[in-house]
This record gives C-alpha cells, sequence and structure tokens, in this order.
C-alpha cells in the first residue's frame, strides 16, 4: 500500500515532464512542414500548391493554397488546437477543386502562425483573415470553420459581410451559454504551470479562456450576418453540445438560408470522419456562385 501510494504521488511530476519533453522534441506541435503537406497533397494529385505569409495587424499569417485563382474561394478554418495541416484533405479534395480554389490558413499561435503567441479576440482573427480574402475572393467566399473556427467565421461574416458569400459552421462553439468553464483551465494558465505546456496547448487553452466573453460580445451581432448558413453538428458532440446548431437558428434571424445539418450518434471530429458530407455541404454553395456570379474588387497586396 505505502508503494502504491508512493507511486500516485509521482504521477503528476511524470505528466509535466511528459509534457515537457514533448513540448522540447516538438510532438505535440500538430502541425506539418511545408514538404510533408506539399508531398500528402502529391498523393492526393494535387501538385500545384502555394504556401505564402503576410503582416496582418501586427502578425505575421501562414497559408497554404491549391486551385484556380479565377474561381470562387472556400477558406478552411481549423478548431483549437490544430493548423492548416488538419485541413489537407480538403485541400486535395477533386470534387471542391473543380468548382474553387481552397486556402487553409494557421489561426493566430497555431502552425506557423507565430505559433505560441496567442490571440483572444475573435474580432482580431477575423482581421486576420481579410487580406486572404481580399487576395483571392474575388469571385465570391464560402468559410468554413470547425470548432472554434466556427465563431471565428461568424465574425468575419459580421465584419466584412461584402467578403462572405456563405457559412459552413461544423461542430461550432457560439453559444455563451453553453461554454465549459473546467476549473482547471484558470491554472493551466498560470505562468510556472503553462511554461511546461507545449505551445499549441497553452495558445489552446487561453483562447478557450477568453471564448465565454467574446461570445457574449458577438451575440447581438449575430443578426447582422447576412449569408446563407448551414451548420453541422453531431448530436453525440461531448465537446461542442448541440444546442450550439439550435442557438444559431435562434439568433441568426437574418440569414437568407439557414440549414441545420443534425447528424445522430456522430461526436466532434466530422471534420474528418464525415469529410464527404461535409464537402456535400459546401458545394451547394459554390454551385449557387456559378449560377449568381459575383465580380468583388481585390484588394492591395
Amino acid at each position: 500500500m505505502a508503494n502504491l501510494r508512493f507511486k500516485k504521488r509521482y504521477i503528476p511530476l511524470i505528466l509535466i515532464v511528459a509534457l515537457f519533453v514533448s513540448y522540447k522534441l516538438g510532438f505535440m506541435s500538430l502541425r506539418k512542414s511545408e514538404s510533408s503537406q506539399r508531398k500528402e497533397l502529391a498523393e492526393m494529385g494535387v501538385t500545384e500548391v502555394e504556401f505564402g505569409t503576410y503582416t496582418a495587424w501586427t502578425r505575421t499569417m501562414h497559408y497554404t493554397h491549391v486551385g484556380d485563382t479565377s474561381l470562387p474561394l472556400v477558406l478552411m478554418v481549423h478548431g483549437s488546437p490544430g493548423s492548416s495541416s488538419d485541413m489537407l484533405k480538403f485541400l486535395g479534395d477533386r470534387r471542391l477543386l473543380e468548382k474553387a480554389q481552397v486556402v487553409a490558413v494557421d489561426r493566430p499561435g497555431f502552425g506557423y502562425s507565430e505559433y505560441g503567441r496567442s490571440e483572444e479576440s475573435l474580432e482580431l482573427q477575423a482581421y486576420d483573415f481579410r487580406q486572404i480574402l481580399e487576395k483571392y475572393g474575388r469571385r465570391g467566399s464560402i468559410l468554413v470553420g470547425h470548432s472554434y473556427g466556427g465563431p471565428v467565421i461568424c465574425r468575419s461574416a459580421i465584419d466584412i459581410p461584402e467578403r462572405v458569400q456563405g457559412l459552413v459552421i461544423v461542430a461550432g462553439s457560439i453559444d455563451p451559454d453553453l461554454e465549459p468553464e473546467n476549473w482547471w483551465q484558470k491554472p493551466l494558465n498560470w505562468w510556472l504551470v503553462r511554461s511546461f505546456i507545449p505551445p499549441s496547448f497553452r495558445v489552446s487553452n487561453q483562447e478557450i479562456l477568453a471564448l465565454k466573453d467574446e461570445l457574449i460580445l458577438m451575440k447581438p451581432k449575430l443578426e447582422g450576418i447576412r449569408c446563407p448558413v448551414t451548420v453541422v453538428q453531431g448530436l453525440a458532440d461531448d465537446l461542442v453540445p448541440a444546442g450550439n446548431a439550435f442557438y444559431a437558428q435562434q439568433m441568426m434571424v437574418n440569414c437568407p438560408q439557414l440549414s441545420l445539418d443534425t447528424l445522430a450518434g456522430k461526436d466532434h471530429f466530422i471534420m474528418w470522419s464525415m469529410h464527404d458530407h461535409i464537402v456535400d455541404q459546401i458545394l451547394p454553395m459554390l454551385e449557387e456562385l456559378e449560377r449568381n456570379p459575383v465580380d468583388i474588387p481585390g484588394g492591395y497586396w
């Protein structure tokens, strides 16, 4: 019994050491190098890949682009934690590339967008995408956001509506009343503790700590979304409750069309487990842009 107590006492220390070693060796960066991404896309038949960076506000942003720039844009926005490499399967999807160019962006603090430096403001995160929309979205832009990416793309549609022609929110955290408040999140952000946490998880914890207040600020602005919206939500999602989908229906009252696609028995990770189904939700918006094309002035970079 004494030996068992001895072992239990050292479990937290072992976990901290394991996290620190993972941090130093890069096991938990949750990002892939440009060469790795290029190789995976080549295996999917996509050989023309552009990696780019630009300065937004005071931050350097990184993204991956594939496809014909004369077509509408599909912008893929990952969750928390994550990176643009989460979206490789969409970047290599032939059905999408027949109708659109596709960009996957590293959100602030993740991937190669100043890895480890968090941004807690949804407004500023949305601003960080503006240049992508200006550069590639002349024929219209459909924004696809998973999890934390959901509220970010909502904020983009609120702040720069002329640049956003449709939203596909996949398991998006948008209802402030459904945001969990876990006791361990604040201790994880204490200076000494967070110094042992891999940067991707530290950034994730910091932005999620602030998310409830950010969603409260965004709540009265949701009626300003005036583009078509599709919400895809697993009803067995333990991380983002299904009530978020019904909240979108309740609050986005000025959308010309809002579709709820609720999936019985599906969890939070439908972005990958149901890739083809997600593409099926994007394609109708692209087909609408084919029927009713737009021509939006470009930006200045």
